[in-house]
């Protein structure tokens, strides 16, 4: 999919996280809407450029949308599709998001760049891809032992995320607009051929590993490149990578990594939430009519909470197939590993807001936040339920 690059300029927080009921009646209001204009006639509109209007109403709106990651990764890669399926169903086919694979228009770790430059009108992705050009850009797509799904939400949508994220782009001179639309829970640590038992048996593996957490691998003699899922499995399987994390292991488990390596470490403390976006041009963004700028918001809305729902409903049962059928060790990192993990992120953290004075100030207001959350987090909710044999690396039964 690719996202057209517009950065959203003034998006009221209610569009992402209103009330329901407003919700439910601005999308009959906008479906109304659009279908009167499309029975009227509507002229096609190229690349998302808005050619004229039909009687003075809506017109027509193509999108290509370039992806980073494939389509039938469940939860991840298909989100964009249930955003593109949405909005045609709001507007009566008069928005159109062509949804195109990894590559097909651009390589995955040129979309920003495309789409801000207007070659295409819109990507799917991470904002931590664009960590090479801006360093804080990582901070609003997964963060080490970071907010979980709720209070990142929280966070983005309340607590100054998106504000911040707009300015870093605009700041950047990248023409986008950023619209959050899937949210998924922890990760896995990650896929190896060997057990990990210390922090020396880290040291030379040559390893994929996304964002901050990979500049914490770094540090403990992980030689860490970053790839696209697509490329994942051969890599492995041709001993350019030792090891590799991904995603969830219902995810992992469509790109095949359980044949190519057999320990899956748990928890995934370098992505405790993850968030993607599309982002669209910004000329673009800023051409079309409030009404449809509220319908590809709205189904990016429903899109954050259809991944959550999905990815989370499906990874018990992918764990279990990996153990019995593909047997794959369900590992859990020591709590000694966990605190050399933990530690040497608070290096990272601390090295790069010392480098970087946006990367600071995010990081800042994300923590001032995240102290306030402890106070209602804190107290609200039940520990979990332990897995496995004790505290140790272990199995799961």
């Amino acid at each position: 999919m690719v996202f057209g690059r517009t950065p959203t300029v003034g998006l009221s927080r209610s569009l992402f996280f209103g009330n329901v009921q407003q919700i439910g009646s601005t999308r009959v209001a906008i479906l109304g809407v659009a279908l009167l204009f499309c029975g009227i006639g509507c002229k096609p509109v190229s690349s998302g450029r808005l050619q004229g209007s039909a009687g003075g109403g809506g017109v027509k709106v193509e999108l290509k949308i370039a992806t980073c990651q494939p389509t039938h990764l469940p939860g991840l890669g298909d989100a964009i599709i249930g955003v593109a399926e949405r909005v045609a169903a709001m507007t009566a086919g008069r928005i159109e998001l062509t949804v195109h694979e990894p590559g097909a228009l651009v390589p995955p770790l040129e979309v920003l760049d495309a789409v801000a430059t207007g070659t295409i009108d819109g990507g799917f992705g991470p904002a931590g891809f664009w960590a090479g050009k801006m360093p804080a850009a990582p901070l609003f797509s997964a963060v080490p032992f970071g907010p979980e799904a709720g209070e990142y939400v929280a966070w983005m949508n309340y607590g100054g995320g998106l504000e911040l994220e707009q300015q870093m782009y605009d700041e950047a001179g990248f023409n986008v607009v950023p619209l959050p639309c899937c949210l998924l829970a922890a990760e896995t640590s990650g896929w190896f051929r060997q057990p990990v038992e210390t922090p020396a048996d880290l040291k030379g593996l040559k390893m994929r590993f996304y964002g901050l957490g990979g500049q914490v691998m770094q540090e403990l003699g992980v030689a860490v490149t970053v790839m696209p899922g697509g490329e994942i499995y051969q890599a492995l399987e041709k001993n350019v990578l030792d090891a590799t994390e991904y995603s969830m292991p219902a995810i992992d488990e469509k790109l095949g990594l359980a044949r190519v390596a057999n320990y899956n470490y748990f928890p995934g403390w370098h992505q405790q939430a993850t968030i993607l976006e599309l982002l669209i041009n910004k000329s673009i963004w800023q051409s079309l009519s409030a009404a449809d700028q509220a319908v590809i918001e709205t189904a990016c809305r429903a899109a954050m909470l259809d991944s959550f729902a999905k990815s989370e409903s499906l990874q018990a049962a992918a764990i279990r197939r990996n153990a019995d059928e593909r047997g794959v060790e369900n590992r859990t990192w020591s709590p000694e590993m966990l605190a050399v993990f933990q530690k040497t992120w608070q290096q990272v953290a601390t090295r790069e807001a010392d480098r970087n004075p946006f990367f600071k100030e995010v990081w800042e207001q994300l923590e001032a936040f995240r102290e306030d959350y402890r106070e209602w987090g804190g107290r609200a909710f039940l520990p979990r339920r332990a897995v496995g044999k004790g505290a140790g690396m272990s199995r799961t039964p």
